[in-house]
C-alpha cells in the first residue's frame, strides 16, 4: 500500500516535469544550436529538439512505472507457508479488493521480491535519464560554452572564495541524488533470492531503500522541474558557438552533393576534408571564422577550390550553407513527439 501510494506521487511528479519540458520545447523549437558528438561540433540542431528528446524519454519511464504500479499493487493473506491452509481464499480476495489491491495468484510467507526489484530498477532508470538532463545543463553552463545556465538570484553566492562564480549547483546536486537512487536497485535485486519460503535478509534492506528511494526520487524530480522551469537560455551564444568553426558544420551537406555528380564517396570525402583541414589550421592560428561580409571561412575555401566548383558549381556550394535545411523537419518531429495539437 505504501509503495502504491508513493508511486502515485512519483508519477504525478513526472507528469509535472514533462509539462515544463514540453513548454520549454515549444519555446525553443526554432532556437538554433550546434549538435555535438564526442563533445565535438557536428551539425545544426535546435534546443527544442534536445528538450523534445528529454520529454519523450521521460514518457517511457512514466509508462514503465504505470505498468510497475500494477505489478506491485498486490497483497496476500496466504499464511505462514503460502498454502492458504488456515484462511479462506475468498477472504484474501475480499480484503485485497477492499484495500484496492489484487490478490497475488500465489505466494509463500511474503510477496515475491521481484516485484520490489522491478520497482527500484524502474526508479533507477528514471534517475539515469534525469542525470542525463542534469549533466547536459552542466555542460551548457561551462564558461567556454555558456549556452544556458541555472537561474541565479540576486545576492546568491556561487563560490565562497571567488565572487564571480555562478556554479551549476542544482544540476550537480541532481547528479548526486540520481547516483543514490540507482544505488538502491542492486540490493533490491539481491533481495529476490530468499531462503525457501522466507528469510528476513530483505527486511533491513527495504527499511532503507524503499523510503529513501521514494523520498529522494520525489525531491530530485521536484528540483529538476524547478531548474528547467527557470533555466536561462542564451540563443545568441548558441549561434555564436554554431559559427565558431567557420562553417565546418556544413561539411556533410557538401559531401552529399558530390556523389550526385558521379564522384565516389571516397573521393568526395577527400575533397571536402582537405578544405576542412585548412579551416582548422587557420582557426588554430587565430584566423577569423567569419569575414566582414558574413561569409564563413569554410565557404571561402570551398569557393576557391577549382575542382569542387567545376563539379557542383558556386551556386550549389552557397546553397549548402543554409540553416533551414537542418530544421525543415522540426515541425514533423514535434508532431510525432507531442501530437497534432
Amino acid at each position: 500500500l505504501q509503495m502504491r501510494d508513493s508511486l502515485h506521487i512519483i508519477l504525478h511528479d513526472i507528469e509535472e516535469l514533462r509539462t515544463v519540458i514540453k513548454t520549454r520545447s515549444f519555446e525553443h523549437k526554432d532556437t538554433l544550436m550546434v549538435g555535438r558528438s564526442h563533445g565535438i561540433h557536428g551539425e545544426p540542431i535546435t534546443f527544442g529538439l534536445v528538450l523534445a528528446i528529454w520529454y519523450d524519454e521521460l514518457g517511457r519511464h512514466y509508462e514503465a512505472l504505470q505498468s510497475t504500479l500494477e505489478v506491485i499493487s498486490v497483497g496476500q493473506l496466504s499464511g505462514a507457508m503460502g498454502n492458504l491452509a488456515h484462511t479462506p481464499i475468498e477472504l484474501e480476495e475480499l480484503v485485497c479488493a477492499d484495500l484496492g489491491l489484487k490478490a497475488a495468484r500465489v505466494s509463500n510467507q511474503v510477496i515475491q521480491r521481484d516485484r520490489y526489484a522491478r520497482l527500484m530498477s524502474d526508479l533507477a532508470l528514471l534517475a539515469s535519464s534525469c542525470e542525463k538532463i542534469a549533466v547536459e545543463i552542466r555542460h551548457l553552463q561551462r564558461t567556454e560554452v555558456y549556452e544556458a545556465e541555472e537561474y541565479f538570484e540576486e545576492g546568491q553566492k556561487g563560490s565562497s572564495a571567488m565572487p564571480h562564480k555562478r556554479n551549476p549547483v542544482l544540476s550537480e546536486n541532481i547528479t548526486g541524488l540520481c547516483r543514490m537512487i540507482r544505488s538502491f536497485a542492486l540490493p533490491a535485486m539481491e533481495n529476490v533470492a530468499l531462503w525457501h519460503e522466507r528469510d528476513i535478509s530483505h527486511s533491513s534492506v527495504e527499511r532503507f531503500i524503499l523510503p529513501d528511494g521514494f523520498i529522494t526520487t520525489d525531491f530530485m524530480l521536484f528540483r529538476l522541474k524547478g531548474l528547467l522551469e527557470k533555466l536561462v537560455v542564451y540563443p545568441k551564444n548558441m549561434m555564436r558557438n554554431l559559427e565558431l568553426t567557420g562553417g565546418l558544420v556544413f561539411s556533410q551537406r557538401i559531401l552529399l552533393e558530390l556523389p550526385k555528380k558521379g564522384i565516389s564517396r571516397e573521393e568526395s570525402y577527400k575533397i571536402v576534408q582537405r578544405n576542412a583541414m585548412k579551416v582548422w589550421r587557420d582557426l588554430q592560428n587565430g584566423g577569423n571564422a567569419m569575414n566582414a561580409k558574413g561569409e564563413s571561412l569554410y565557404l571561402r575555401y570551398l569557393l576557391a577550390d577549382r575542382e569542387l566548383v567545376s563539379l557542383i558549381g558556386e551556386q550549389t556550394i552557397r546553397e549548402c550553407f543554409d540553416y533551414g535545411y537542418y530544421t525543415k523537419n522540426v515541425d514533423a518531429i514535434f508532431k510525432r513527439v507531442f501530437g497534432e495539437n
